[in-house]
C-alpha cells in the first residue's frame, strides 16, 4: 500500500471501481479503469476433436436440438454409429424460427397458423449469440451459416414507463446521457471538495476528474449543462446541417432526480452484461440456420416424431422405448444402443420412466422451467425505421409486454416487417397465456400502441409462443436455484451407467444454445474417455 501526503489511503483502487460501478454501471467503470491503467482479456478454446471409437459401439442420442445435434456429428466424426430420436418433426429444438405458413399446436389445443409474408419470421426461442459464445460461432462458420450483427442497444431506441415523464417514451440516448452526466458531475463534487483524499492518491483523482469529464461529458467546471459536448451524446435540439440550414442549438439536459424517480437507470445496463457486448450476432434468415446446418451432416441418423416413454439400461446397453406419432396406432417401439445420450428437457424427461440412480433422479426432479412467452407482430411498413429511425435494438417498458425487439435485418427495406412485440417472463407469462393465442397478440397491440402509435393503423397479423404451453419443453429453460445446483448439479452430469445427460440444463450457461453445446461436448468427451477406458 503507497502512502500520500502521511495519510493512509482508505480503500483500494479495486474497492473504488466497484464503487463506481455499481453508482454507474459498467461503461462508467470502464472508463475509471482506463484512466487508473487496467484491462481485462479474454481466450478462446478451439473445437473439439475426438478419435479411436471402438469399432461397433453404438450411441443412441435423445433428442434433435444444437446439444443433440452437436452431439451426433461430433460421436460420427470420432467414429461411432449413431441413431437420433427426435420428437419433432424437425430439428433445433428450441432453436426455432417461425415463418409464414407454419403452424404450431400448444398444449390444450390452440393452433396457429403463421400468416407472416414471404421471408419475414420471429425466434420464438433464442435470438441472439454473444461474440464469446465460440461454440455455436463455429459450427456456423464451418457449415457456412452467415451471421450478421444483432442490435442489443440501440440508442435512439426508447424507455417507457407508465409512471414517469406523463407515460411519454423517452430516447434511451437522452436516458444515458443525463445518467452519466449526472453521475459524472456528483462525483467531480465529490473529487473538488476533497471527499475522496482518504481513498485515492491526489493523482488518481486528477484521473478520475480527467475520465468524469469524459465519460459523462461536462464542461471545464465540471458541470453537467447544456452545450456541444452533452449534445453530443443526447442528440441535438437542432441538429448541425449544411449551407443555410439554422445553426444547431444544444438540447437540454432533463432532471437528474426524474430518472433516478423513474426506475430508467436499471435498463441502461442492457449492453454491459458479457452476453450482450458488441459484437452479438444472429443466422441470417433466422435463429434455426445453424441447426438446419448441423442436421444436414447427420440427417441420415435422425428419426423425427419419435416420442420417448421409457429409458431403460442394464450393464450391456441402453433400450429406448418410443412411439412414432405418425402411426400411434402401431404401438410402442423400441431402439438399442451400447451408450445414451439424453437431451431430453427436465421439464419432460421427469415424466419420463427412466432408469438411473436415485441421486440423478432427484437431480432430474430438482428443476423447475420458466415460464416465457414471445409475441411476433407483422406490420405493413417498416415505420420504425422510416417514422422513429429505430434500426434494431430493444425499447424497454414497465408494460407487461417488457419489450419491444426491432428486426436486425433488412434495414432500410421498403416493404413489411416483423417486430418482436412481446417477451414476458415469470407470473406475467403465465397470466398472458391464460388468454387464446388471438386475445394475447391484440393485447401485445394494445400495450404497443402506448409507445408506438403506429400500431393502431399498420398492424397486421401476429403469433404468440408461450413456452411453458410448449408439448415438448413444458417451460424455456432449467431454471436452477442456488441451492438446487449445490445439492444436484454435479450428480446430473455424471455419467449413470450407460447413459449420460446433457443440454443447457447440464451446463453453468442456462437457456443460451452455447450451454446446451458445451455440455453436450463435455459429456461426449467423458464419455469417449470411459468407453476407450474400457475397449
Amino acid at each position: 500500500m503507497n502512502e500520500t501526503n502521511g495519510k493512509q489511503p482508505g480503500i483500494s483502487r479495486r474497492a473504488l471501481l466497484s464503487m463506481i460501478g455499481k453508482a454507474a454501471g459498467g461503461t462508467a467503470m470502464y472508463h475509471a479503469m482506463t484512466a487508473l491503467g487496467f484491462a481485462a482479456e479474454s481466450s478462446y478454446a478451439g473445437p473439439m476433436d475426438l478419435q479411436g471409437a471402438p469399432k461397433g459401439t453404438s450411441i443412441l442420442v435423445l433428442g434433435a436440438g444444437m446439444a443433440g445435434l452437436s452431439a451426433a456429428y461430433e460421436l460420427r466424426r470420432a467414429g461411432y454409429t449413431v441413431k437420433v430420436l427426435e420428437f419433432n418433426d424437425r430439428p433445433g429444438g428450441r432453436s426455432w424460427t417461425l415463418r409464414g405458413g407454419d403452424e404450431y399446436t400448444e398444449l390444450g389445443g390452440a393452433t396457429q397458423r403463421v400468416e407472416f409474408d414471404k421471408d419475414l419470421y420471429v425466434n420464438p426461442g433464442p435470438w441472439r449469440i454473444p461474440y464469446h459464445h465460440h461454440a455455436m460461432i463455429d459450427y456456423a462458420k464451418r457449415f457456412g451459416v452467415p451471421l450478421e450483427p444483432f442490435m442489443q442497444v440501440n440508442y435512439n431506441a426508447y424507455f417507457h414507463s407508465t409512471k414517469a415523464y406523463a407515460g411519454k417514451p423517452q430516447r434511451f440516448r437522452h436516458i444515458q446521457a443525463d445518467f452519466n452526466g449526472g453521475i459524472a458531475e456528483l462525483l467531480s463534487k465529490a473529487v473538488q471538495k476533497n471527499a475522496l483524499n482518504d481513498s485515492v492518491t491526489g493523482e488518481d483523482q486528477d484521473k478520475l476528474l480527467e475520465a468524469m469529464r469524459s465519460w459523462g461529458a461536462l464542461d471545464k467546471s465540471n458541470r453537467y449543462v447544456a452545450n456541444d459536448a452533452s449534445s453530443m451524446r443526447r442528440g441535438y435540439a437542432v441538429s448541425p446541417g449544411g449551407g443555410l440550414a439554422p445553426s444547431p442549438v444544444p438540447s437540454q439536459p432533463g432532471s437528474f432526480n426524474d430518472i433516478l424517480q423513474s426506475g430508467f437507470w436499471r435498463y441502461l445496463t442492457a449492453g454491459h452484461d458479457e452476453e450482450f457486448q458488441t459484437a452479438i450476432f444472429q443466422p441470417v434468415g433466422g435463429m434455426d440456420q445453424i441447426a438446419k446446418a448441423v442436421y444436414a451432416q447427420v440427417a441420415d441418423l435422425v428419426q423425427f416424431g419419435s416420442k420417448v416413454t421409457k429409458i431403460d439400461q442394464n450393464d450391456r446397453g441402453v433400450t429406448v422405448t418410443y412411439v412414432d406419432t405418425h402411426h400411434p396406432e402401431a404401438g410402442s417401439r423400441q431402439a438399442k444402443a451400447d451408450w445414451c445420450v439424453c437431451t431430453i428437457p427436465l421439464s419432460i424427461l421427469s415424466q419420463i420412466d427412466v432408469k438411473v440412480s436415485s441421486t440423478m433422479k432427484s437431480a432430474i426432479d430438482a428443476v423447475p422451467y420458466e415460464s416465457c412467452v414471445k409475441v411476433g407482430l407483422q406490420f405493413k411498413r417498416r415505420w420504425w425505421e422510416q417514422d422513429d429511425l429505430i434500426y434494431g435494438g430493444i425499447t424497454f417498458t414497465d408494460l407487461p409486454i417488457t419489450m419491444i425487439g426491432y428486426p436486425s435485418t433488412k434495414f432500410g427495406h421498403p416493404g413489411k416487417g416483423v417486430l418482436l412485440g412481446a417477451y414476458i417472463w415469470g407470473p406475467n407469462a403465465y397470466e398472458f397465456t391464460a388468454r387464446s393465442p388471438e386475445e394475447r397478440v391484440k393485447l401485445a397491440v394494445d400495450y404497443g400502441a402506448q409507445i408506438h402509435p403506429q400500431y393502431a393503423t399498420e398492424f397486421e397479423n401476429g403469433v404468440a409462443v408461450g413456452w411453458h404451453r410448449v408439448p415438448w419443453t413444458n417451460g424455456c429453460f432449467g431454471n436452477w436455484s442456488d441451492e438446487a445446483r449445490k445439492t444436484h448439479y454435479r450428480n446430473l452430469c455424471q455419467i449413470d451407467g450407460r447413459i449420460v445427460l446433457a443440454g443447457e440444463h447440464a451446463s453453468l450457461i442456462p437457456a443460451w444454445q452455447e450451454g446446451a453445446v458445451e455440455s453436450s461436448h463435455d459429456a461426449i468427451k467423458r464419455l469417449h474417455a470411459r468407453i476407450t477406458s474400457k475397449a
